[in-house]
């Protein structure tokens, strides 16, 4: 079937991409991965030896980075719906964080003990109908904060992509009742066409845990 204007665009858009090609060459399995280094190189939130939590980590870009930087001693349990190429020293739970059963497996695996940092570079399948891509967004940024007020430990980071329109301020109020400081990030590596942002939270005021 022969391609649409739009998607030989994407091709050759994504192939010209100076990030896909530095991703290939330093074996990251995708440029989101500089993105989560770029934020790590502003506000140092991944430290050695924490505990993050990696959600919708499929292909395991931001994976890569996070088990490279927090060491042998630290620990990164990642989450997707999607299957994922095992990462040495990380903990891969297949299936949707949401649903019970496989929450429960993740609070054992943590040994239902609070975590340093949640992390999620989450977005749904795109539909190229904003008002509806937004709502189901704005879904996934919600379900995601839920999961971090839950296993956080007083003092941690959530980090969160997030898409400016429809539900993002009472978003970001929500995220601003939990934890001492908010800022929104938007890394070089992230596409200037792109209405991605990064929404990275610090300094959790509790535990639901």
């Amino acid at each position: 079937m022969a391609r649409s204007k739009s998607s030989q665009r994407w091709l050759k858009e994504h192939f010209d991409d100076p990030f896909v090609k530095q991703a290939q060459k330093d074996g990251y399995r995708s440029r989101a991965s500089y993105k989560l280094l770029e934020i790590q190189e502003k506000d140092h939130i991944l430290k050695n030896g924490m505990t993050v939590i990696d959600l919708g980590a499929a292909p395991g870009g931001w994976s890569q980075v996070v088990s490279r930087i927090i060491g042998e001693h630290g620990r990164l349990i990642a989450s997707d719906i999607l299957s994922m190429d095992s990462i040495a020293d990380v903990t891969f739970i297949q299936g949707d964080f949401t649903d019970d059963k496989v929450f429960e497996t993740l609070l054992e695996t943590i040994n239902h003990q609070p975590v340093d940092l949640v992390i999620s570079d989450m977005a749904p399948n795109m539909s190229g109908m904003r008002s509806v891509d937004q709502t189901k967004a704005m879904l996934l940024c919600e379900l995601a904060l839920d999961m971090a007020l839950k296993v956080l430990k007083p003092g941690g980071c959530f980090l969160i992509k997030i898409f400016q329109g429809e539900g993002f301020d009472a978003y970001l109020q929500m995220v601003r009742q939990s934890f001492d400081k908010v800022q929104i990030r938007k890394p070089n590596s992230s596409r200037d066409r792109s209405r991605e942002q990064y929404l990275l939270a610090k300094g959790f005021k509790g535990s639901e845990f």
